[in-house]
């Protein structure tokens, strides 16, 4: 996949085509800007009729991420996915997520009810953050 600023993903090897790994970068001028997180991204057999599944492998204090499983929620990944998203469309949004959280549908309340306490926020996603390694 050609890049965006921000965002990448690639085969995890050429053996399997259906597993990519993926980075997505903070967007600026958010309290995740300058972090930079690993995913996993696992292509079913109908996809593109049926959307990718994309965890973070990187630990993500979220209030739409699960911080033990990594899991998303994210409407166009379940409900609202569509066969013309691409993988970079997929990123950018979740890159967007990072910034404008979904806090009426979350699936880490604590990280829901922190949000609007943005220093209080970044000390725990702090506490979660783990750098990747390139």
């Amino acid at each position: 996949m050609s890049a965006s600023p921000g965002i990448s993903a690639f085969p995890r090897s050429d053996a399997n085509l259906f597993d990519w790994v993926g980075t997505i970068e903070g967007p600026a001028g958010t309290i995740y800007s300058g972090l930079k997180w690993k995913m996993s991204i696992h292509f079913p057999a109908n996809y593109p009729y049926a959307p990718p599944v994309i965890k973070f492998d990187t630990p993500c204090y979220h209030p739409n991420v699960d911080i033990n499983s990594g899991a998303i929620c994210l409407d166009i990944l379940q409900d609202k996915w569509s066969a013309v998203y691409s993988v970079q469309t997929i990123l950018l949004s979740l890159q967007s997520l990072l910034g404008e959280p979904n806090n009426a549908s979350p699936l880490n309340p604590d990280a829901a009810n922190l949000w609007v306490r943005p220093d209080d926020f970044k000390s725990q996603l702090l506490k979660h953050y783990r750098p990747i390694s390139e």
